[in-house]
């Protein structure tokens, strides 16, 4: 699948590189420090501090991402400390919210399946689903509350923590001031800036076009989970990286929507596969994980088509 060649806009063509990339990282340095501050604010409100959590989670990626693609246009070595702290707390933050996200997917696809006349019961154990439901919903409850207790035990920690304050301090710094390379800085946007877009558009094209498409894998099989997570994660950066030059991102924000569902049905499919493989579990229960685990594999093959539906007209080239 090939990736359009964009066509510059009256911006790219006009001001400098450490202006355009200057002015988006700060955005996102107040995004981020707005961010921090309602997440403390939050107290005991869980969805207000989802909602702060999922801000400044973004904020920190947008930030990395951009001092990923445009590093040339920085103070390596800052760019380079200050991305691998952002990516170390967002993913330290992600976790408990990716727990308590999955055992609601799980839960509430268990309710689905066992009310529904399409899923037949096991020979000679009529209500099985039924049945072996509650006891999954059970097991998956301990299994991934337990989970969610430790990531948030870990995020309290990193919160608290000196390199925490270290990364809010930087963070608090580039909102005011980005250290810039003085050269590539004073360079055209269409000259440095695109540039260095267009690598990370060459790498996601490049992981694209290496998928197998949806219709020729097994529905089965999770061994190409990692290749489409990886596009996820280059689609991102790519994102980020055409929303710094001021273009609009809402197709490729679709198309990185579907690979969230991808990797969230992923990761509960491996969660129920675990589940099952508990030791001394009844009959019942095990049926149930089973049903549930084919479920998600499904939920992650319909995941991969409305990404190749979304992508192709992505993809086409721009007349």
């Amino acid at each position: 699948m090939a990736l359009p060649n964009h066509d510059l806009t009256a911006r790219e063509k006009e001001g400098s590189a450490g202006d355009v990339l200057g002015t988006y990282l700060r955005t996102q340095a107040t995004a981020f420090l707005r961010g921090l501050r309602l997440h403390g604010e939050s107290g005991a409100d869980a969805a207000e501090g989802s909602d702060a959590g999922r801000s400044l989670r973004g904020a920190a990626r947008r930030i990395s991402g951009s001092l990923t693609t445009f590093r040339v246009v920085t103070e390596s070595s800052w760019a380079d400390g200050l991305r691998t702290e952002l990516v170390w707390l967002s993913s330290t933050l992600a976790d408990e919210h990716a727990y308590a996200a999955r055992l609601t997917r799980l839960l509430d696809a268990l309710h689905r399946l066992s009310g529904s006349p399409e899923v037949p019961a096991p020979r000679g154990a009529s209500g099985a689903l039924t049945v072996g439901s509650a006891r999954a919903a059970a097991l998956l409850e301990r299994q991934l509350t337990l989970a969610r207790t430790r990531a948030h035990s870990a995020t309290l920690q990193a919160l608290g923590s000196s390199r925490f304050h270290a990364v809010a301090d930087a963070v608090a710094v580039l909102a005011s001031e980005v250290a810039l390379d003085p050269v590539a800085a004073r360079g055209r946007v269409d000259e440095v800036l695109v540039p260095l877009a267009e690598v990370a558009r060459t790498r996601l094209a490049a992981a694209v076009s290496a998928l197998p498409h949806a219709a020729e894998a097994h529905p089965y099989n999770p061994d190409h989970d990692g290749s489409w997570h990886e596009v996820r994660r280059l689609l991102r950066v790519h994102r980020y990286a055409r929303e710094a030059l001021g273009e609009d991102v809402a197709r490729l924000a679709a198309a990185g929507d579907a690979l969230d569902r991808h990797r969230d049905a992923a990761e509960a499919a491996a969660a129920s596969a675990t589940a099952a493989r508990t030791p001394r579990i009844a009959p019942a229960t095990a049926y149930a994980l089973g049903v549930l685990h084919a479920d998600q594999r499904h939920e992650v093959e319909a995941a991969r088509f409305t990404f190749q539906d979304l992508w192709q007209p992505a993809a086409a080239p721009v007349i």
